[in-house]
């Protein structure tokens, strides 16, 4: 079990985020529960109309405009992240130790949005690239966004991102825990972030692949488990959590949101896109063990689901490997209110959940108008929140392209939230 001893229990005492329904965490769980969504129509050049999560955060808030022409879209997102989650743990950042500081941010992709405007902005010069921007190598360094959270904040700890597909949300936070533990570091800035919906690639990829979301109603686009889904809705998003030891946040007196219980990550070995459900299982069954959980003890699943036809019934026959019959565990998706936020998701669906532990509320999937038979889960959460009687764990899933798996158990600790 992960936690041997009291130094090495990992809590979240912070959550930054920005989604396309609430830019905190306070304003995103009130869209959970009253059912919106945060899926509108959008267009981008080369591809024309389509759906999207758009989010809309202050940029200006934390970063100076030559900053921002330097940087990218994805570094700007964890810069904002970063800071409210500081802020929301109520540290007192100038007394910060900034070398015992670290940054862990996730990520699907990074450098195709800036790659793709220097290459339009070329066009305009008939392809000279003596005119190609200087600040290229800068903006697609694969640690670009948890660099530019160290040049904006002052940390000289460790920074880098986690390349973990759409299972790099929960690789961000599990990366923090990780370093933590190993006394890396005293305090780490984790998550996952995603600029995805400024690629016009990403959206012609996913049509050619015949998993591209549509719906006259774009707030109905993103429909996971339900007969008609169609596809992925793509969202851009972020989230940055706070995590500390629990001693040390203990002493300080800070708030605690939940306790890291236990964590697995493994590969399907199977094919680039399709998904395992015997792996995605096994990944759950480790996760469980490392938290000392029996799957009936968890009150909350937080699914991957995304909308794509395959993807759901591979993952509901991995989940009913372990929750075969009705109990205490209830499942739901954020991804039907906000879409598909790649690098993102995983700690976004973590956070919407956390505050469960308070309220004791388990958040819907919305537009589950016709349930799939084959994506059938005994207390699936459709349409409506539901309320529990009680929340002590969450189980959050992100999967990822190429097979990656990876499952995040996270427990209510007493006087937290």
């Amino acid at each position: 079990m992960f936690r041997a001893r009291q130094e090495e229990r990992i809590v979240i005492t912070g959550v930054g985020l920005t989604s396309p329904i609430g830019n905190n965490l306070r304003e995103f769980r009130e869209g959970l529960l009253s059912g919106r969504s945060g899926v509108s129509k959008y267009e981008i050049r080369y591809f024309g109309e389509t759906l999207a999560g758009i989010c809309h955060f202050d940029e200006s808030k934390y970063q100076t405009p030559k900053n921002r022409r330097r940087g990218t879209r994805a570094g700007s997102i964890a810069i904002f992240c970063a800071h409210e989650a500081i802020l929301d743990a109520g540290l007192s950042w100038p007394a910060v130790n900034k070398s015992r500081v670290g940054v862990y941010i996730g990520v699907t992709e990074h450098g195709n949005v800036e790659t793709e405007n220097e290459i339009y902005l070329l066009r305009q010069f008939d392809y000279d690239t003596r005119v190609w921007s200087h600040y290229h190598n800068q903006r697609t360094v694969a640690n670009n966004p948890a660099g530019e959270v160290t040049l904006n904040l002052g940390i000289t700890g460790p920074h880098y991102t986690v390349g973990a597909a759409c299972a790099a949300g929960n690789l961000g936070l599990i990366q923090g825990a990780q370093m933590l533990r190993l006394g890396e570091c005293d305090v780490a800035l984790c998550g996952g972030v995603s600029e995805s919906i400024h690629t016009f690639g990403i959206f012609a990829s996913f049509r050619s692949q015949g998993a591209l979301a549509w719906h006259e109603d774009p707030t109905k686009a993103s429909r996971p488990f339900d007969r008609d889904r169609n596809g992925i809705v793509v969202a851009e998003g972020g989230c940055v959590m706070v995590l500390e030891r629990m001693d040390q946040a203990v002493a300080r007196g800070a708030r605690i949101y939940g306790e890291i219980l236990g964590y697995a990550v493994n590969s399907d070995a199977f094919d680039y896109v399709l998904p395992d459900s015997h792996r995605q299982a096994e990944c759950i069954r480790l996760a469980l063990e490392r938290a000392g959980r029996e799957p009936e003890e968890i009150d909350i699943v937080s699914t991957h689901a995304t909308g794509t036809v395959a993807g759901d019934i591979q993952e509901c026959q991995a989940l009913r490997e372990i929750w075969c019959t009705p109990g205490r565990t209830h499942f739901n998706n954020t991804k039907s209110f906000i879409g598909h936020a790649m690098g993102a998701a995983g700690a976004l669906e973590l956070a919407g959940n956390l505050p469960a532990f308070e309220d004791q509320i388990c958040h819907a999937t919305i537009n589950l108008e016709n349930l799939d038979p084959q994506c059938e889960l005994p207390g699936l959460v459709a349409n409506r929140p539901l309320q529990l009687e009680k929340v002590h764990t969450v189980l959050n899933i992100s999967f990822g392209m190429l097979g990656l798996n990876s499952v995040l158990i996270v427990g209510r600790v007493s006087g937290g939230v």
